[in-house]
């Protein structure tokens, strides 16, 4: 895969959900830092995506693998789920769904697929709502920043 096209879907991801120009990423910065992610010695994460028929990336699905969740066995965890905003409601966000969750039924020990979305997205809860994925009000997201990219 050619880096440079996932390091640019994930510039519109950052602009989609409202960062400043300003405090947009390098372009090299990011590329290096998405080659890392998914190329390194161990990879931090893996991505479906979908491309068009020209080979251009449409839809992103970034993903790792959590462990433990239930018991012992581990989860999927979707980090993000992107499609380009031109192509939305034309399935491509279904499909990528679709494949990770038959890729966690398919992988021995994995209990679940999970992922969160912000509460403001009504869009977002809208489409996994109609996929029949269910919310959990029971869990709080804690962050702290580690004072690094």
């Amino acid at each position: 895969m050619d880096v440079r096209q996932p390091a640019a879907v994930i510039e519109e991801v950052e602009r989609f959900y409202g960062t400043a120009d300003a405090d947009i990423q390098l372009f090299d910065e990011r590329q290096a830092q998405v080659e890392e992610a998914l190329f390194g010695s161990p990879p931090l994460a893996s991505a479906l995506v979908v491309e068009d028929e020209t080979g251009d990336i449409v839809g992103l699905a970034a993903y790792s693998f959590l462990w433990p969740s239930a018991g012992s066995a581990h989860s999927l965890f979707l980090k993000e789920l992107y499609v380009r905003d031109t192509l939305r409601r034309q399935g491509i966000g279904v499909r990528l769904m679709n494949e990770l969750r038959e890729f966690a039924a398919a992988r021995p020990g994995c209990s679940r697929l999970e992922w969160m979305t912000d509460r403001v997205n009504a869009n977002a809860r809208t489409f996994y709502r109609s996929l029949g994925f269910e919310e959990d009000n029971e869990k709080i997201v804690c962050r702290i920043g580690t004072g690094t990219a």
